[in-house]
C-alpha cells in the first residue's frame, strides 16, 4: 500500500526537455521540431508570447482512466494535510 504523503515526497517527478517556439520559427523548422518530438523531446509552439500547440507524437496512445483504480491501495494520512516545511515551499516557488 503507498502512503500519499510519502509517495509524493519520496518518489522523484521525471523532466522532460521542453522547446518553445513562434509560430512563424515552427513553420520553418518543422522537420526539425518533429525530429526533436521523436527524440523524446516536448515542443510548446507560442503565439504572441502565449502557449497555443503543444507537439507530441502521434503513436502514443492516450491512457484512460478509471474512477477508483486505486481504492484500497493509498492511504491519505493526516501527515498530507499539514504544513509544508518552508524549506519545501521554496523549492516550488522556483
Amino acid at each position: 500500500m503507498i502512503r500519499l504523503h510519502e509517495m509524493t515526497r519520496t518518489r522523484a517527478c521525471r523532466v522532460l526537455p521542453v522547446k518553445t517556439v513562434t509560430v512563424h520559427k515552427a513553420k520553418t523548422t518543422l522537420s526539425q521540431l518533429i525530429a526533436a518530438v521523436e527524440a523524446g523531446e516536448e515542443v510548446i509552439i507560442l503565439r504572441n508570447k502565449e502557449p497555443v500547440v503543444r507537439l507530441v507524437p502521434a503513436g502514443e496512445p492516450v491512457p484512460t482512466r478509471q474512477f477508483g483504480a486505486l481504492a484500497g491501495k493509498v492511504v491519505v494520512t493526516e501527515a498530507f494535510f499539514e504544513a509544508l516545511p518552508e524549506t519545501e515551499l521554496d523549492d516550488w516557488e522556483r
